[in-house]
């Protein structure tokens, strides 16, 4: 590999112009794909087989009115008093007009509701009174019947049996029947009414306008399941609210009427790239050195983001996907650009001809970005495993991006080389290059001492255990209205819902009951009636409403309220436990609503994450093996992984979860860790981990692999990609800290968990404890078994071999020109 990718280095830098167009062709072919391609993207995401999905599905066969999505138009007045009659009229009016968008099943007039409420509550006064009468008018008229009895009785007593009394017993009997029919059917009446209240009563907190008459829910049913409706047919309705504003009247709009696509650029990622500037600066010496690896990132991340979205017209794609490739793209592309780069300008001061230079430099420092480049793609590629299709894509999507950044630097990088000439050196570094001599001074090196090495492992492990603590206490579910900016329309519209109508309303609860036989309308409403007392007599319900059956009556659907909000643990709690409910005469009880959704989506992802954890950690394991032909050497890695990996979970849950720090990071509702976050983590920590293990330990094992000791090499190896792997890791840190400040409730969390596990990692784990580690066991940490050691293939990751092969030494008179 390492001669190939110098043949590759040498023949791009010599046809430069034509590389370079072929890569702005690239990127041309890349945005008219997504021009021409591009759909829109979601922000819900969904795993086929979880339990919702069943429930979903089962209401799409037998009630599809109830299955479709939902949403929310909060409504409240700018001066807190309640509406006023002109304002309810109105909003009335907009609701009609948006019931009418095509892709609407209906919208739920909030008034109108309220008004059938009251109306309910007085027909079932009235019927109450009704019924009253109706027993008095029957308990009259038997005893009118009873006193005739009694006189018909004693006029039988003194005159005895005759026709004419004995019609008048006939009377007195079908009267007594009549009335016991009459009796019957006013109970029946009186029955169907009071568990028509016990309904009514029941579903008393679930409100449309709140109890001071300043807010109200609009509810809006889309013919389409939630992860179908598409964004026209949301905006369709969010228009009619905007385009013709009620005067003293703001509207807001929950999660689920937004598409809240995050911006694939903003201010934190600038700020970010400006940092990664002032490093590459300070690194390289020259603006033209900076520039180049900040272009050639820029023209990946372009390449990757911009074919990813042009599949998201005919493939289901989540709006994290994308960011999630130019997270990984810029930052990964600046550092592989950045080895490839610092490697020639050495060798270019080592007085080394400038195309012999971009070669060696791509087979050496690029060999090992390939290889660093495949285990980063293998581990976002592992994802698939999970059976999870949009993590998979996730995945899929951060791979394309890193093998671009790989392409690029070991194509694009060489032909920009070229073409900068020796300007890539400062004009004292070009003065002096022909007479530089390059001086290792391993003799100046000295080991770190046992009792320093020992103090670092303690130190290091100490930290990281601690921050890891928090970890312990994770939670998982994905971000509601609640963790939206403050000042963004969905926070709002659930910040009016929890404060006027409840924290629960938030997220109801759909409960589907499948019901034995065929029952009639009068047993219907009694198993109606026996399973919302059931539900409601659970621990954090506040109500219960039923919504509908099927025709046949055989499937009843119900709205239950909880207690508390759509990502506590109470409701994820009730979930559970409604699952498990038994209800006599029920045959089976299903629960499905997107807090539902949100809470088997983080059940599942919880369950694959210690397969895919075990799978990443073994995957390391080999691959170190293989490299540095070691088994103490991939153990300590692969712990200080796993270490690495807890202690950025830990930083994560204290911040975003437990709400340390909040002010700092924007955190203004802490609450659960994104749900498909821990398990995306592990992927991509890997990867970057072994990246900073191969650059730095590679350097190690080929000093030890020369004759120098084994502590000593330890020494060196660190010494000679210190400055680099630093230079990396603080761009890395800068790139992906700049999207902790991202308007995105899901992008935060994800930057933040790269920056900081690539902090811990870079600087605690590979620069502190791994050498420290090493200098303690000496040459034990090289050994390998020899059975083991001769059927492993020889992996040259830095190019050694390729070195010596091409040696880099010329003499000054075979020099080319320095190019000006």
């Amino acid at each position: 590999m390492a001669e190939f990718l110098y043949r590759l280095g040498r023949w791009s830098a010599r046809r430069a112009r034509t590389v370079i167009a072929a890569w702005v062709l690239v990127l041309a072919a890349a945005a008219a794909a997504f021009v021409v391609f591009g759909g829109t993207l979601t922000s819900t995401v969904s795993i086929p087989g979880t339990e919702t999905e069943r429930v979903t599905e089962q209401l799409q066969q037998a009630l599809p009115e109830a299955a479709g999505g939902s949403g929310r138009i909060v409504l409240s007045t700018t001066d807190g008093e309640p509406f006023t009659d002109d304002q309810k009229a109105a909003i009335s009016a907009l609701v009609a007009d948006a019931a009418e968008a095509d892709g609407v099943e209906r919208v739920i007039d909030p008034f109108a509701t309220e008004a059938d409420r009251a109306d309910q509550a007085q027909s079932i006064e009235e019927g109450r009174t009704q019924i009253e009468a109706g027993r008095a008018q029957i308990a009259q008229a038997r005893a009118d019947l009873e006193a005739s009895q009694a006189q018909l009785d004693a006029a039988r007593e003194q005159a005895g049996n005759s026709g004419e009394l004995d019609a008048q017993q006939a009377e007195i009997d079908a009267g007594l029947q009549a009335l016991e029919t009459q009796e019957a059917d006013l109970e029946a009446q009186a029955m169907t009414l009071e568990q028509g209240a016990t309904l009514l009563e029941l579903a008393e907190g679930i409100t449309t306008v709140s109890a001071d008459g300043s807010a109200a829910v609009v509810n809006v049913a889309f013919t389409e399941p939630q992860l179908s409706v598409a964004t026209a047919t949301k905006e369709a309705v969010t228009d009619v609210f905007d385009d013709a504003p009620v005067d003293g009247v703001e509207a807001d709009y929950s999660s689920d009427m937004l598409e809240s696509t995050p911006a694939l650029f903003g201010a934190g990622e600038i700020v970010g790239l400006v940092v990664a500037a002032i490093v590459l600066v300070v690194l390289l010496g020259t603006l033209i050195g900076a520039a180049l690896p900040l272009v050639t990132a820029l023209v990946g991340v372009g390449v990757g983001a911009m074919a990813v979205l042009s599949l998201s017209g005919v493939i289901d794609m989540t709006s994290v996907t994308p960011v999630l490739g130019l997270m990984l793209g810029l930052a990964v592309g600046i550092d592989y650009s950045l080895f490839i780069v610092n490697r020639h300008r050495r060798q270019l001061k080592e007085g080394q001809q400038l195309d012999e230079s971009i070669a060696l430099a791509t087979g050496t420092s690029g060999n090992a970005v390939v290889f660093a480049g495949f285990t980063v793609v293998i581990a976002l590629v592992a994802l698939n495993l999970t059976g999870i299709p949009f993590l998979g894509l996730m995945g899929s999507a951060g791979a394309f991006s890193i093998a671009t950044a790989v392409l690029i630097a070991v194509t694009l990088v060489p032909a920009l080389l070229a073409l900068v000439g020796l300007r890539i050196l400062r004009k004292p570094e070009r003065a002096s290059r022909d007479a530089a001599v390059h001086d290792e001074k391993q003799s100046a090196a000295k080991t770190m001492g046992t009792g320093r090495a020992v103090a670092r492992v303690l130190i290091g492990v100490g930290v990281l255990v601690a921050v890891a603590i928090p970890a312990m206490d994770l939670r998982l579910n994905l971000p509601d209205g609640s963790s939206e900016a403050h000042d963004s329309t969905q926070y709002q519209a659930y910040a009016t819902i929890a404060d006027k109508f409840g924290e629960g309303q938030n997220g109801p609860l759909l409960v589907v009951a499948d019901l034995p036989g065929s029952p009639d309308e009068a047993e219907l409403q009694t198993m109606q009636v026996t399973i919302a007392q059931t539900l409601a007599g659970q621990d954090d319900v506040a109500a219960v409403a039923p919504i509908g059956s099927s025709k046949d009556r055989t499937v009843a659907a119900f709205q239950v309220m909880p207690e508390a909000g759509p990502t506590t643990a109470s409701t994820e709690a009730l979930v559970h436990a409604l699952r498990g409910l038994s209800i006599d005469g029920v045959d089976d009880l299903g629960v499905a609503g997107s807090a539902s959704g949100n809470i088997d989506i983080s059940d599942k992802l919880a369950d694959a994450l210690p397969t895919y954890l075990m799978v990443v950690v073994g995957l390391s394991l080999i691959i170190l093996i293989v490299v540095f032909r070691s088994l103490f050497v991939p153990v300590i890695a692969t712990l200080g992984f796993i270490l690495s990996y807890f202690a950025a979970l830990g930083g994560v849950v204290a911040i975003y979860q437990w709400g340390w720090l909040g002010g700092v990071f924007g955190v203004d509702s802490p609450g659960p860790i994104l749900n498909f976050l821990p398990t995306l983590l592990v992927g991509i920590l890997f990867g970057l981990a072994m990246d900073y293990m191969l650059f730095l330990g590679s350097g190690m094992r080929e000093a030890y692999a020369h004759g120098v000791p084994a502590r000593l090499a330890v020494v060196h190896g660190l010494r000679a990609g210190r400055s680099v792997v630093t230079a990396a890791a603080i761009i890395m840190i800068a790139v992906f800290g700049g999207f902790v400040f991202s308007h995105s409730a899901m992008i935060r969390p994800i930057g933040f968990a790269l920056a900081f596990g690539v902090l811990v990692d870079a600087f605690l784990v590979r620069m502190l404890i791994i050498p420290a580690l090493m200098h303690l066991v000496g040459d034990r940490a090289w050994w390998l078994p020899k059975w083991l050691d001769r059927i492993l293939p020889d992996v040259d990751v830095e190019g050694a071999a390729l070195e010596r092969r091409h040696p880099h030494r010329e003499a000054a008179a075979q020099q080319e020109p320095a190019k000006q």
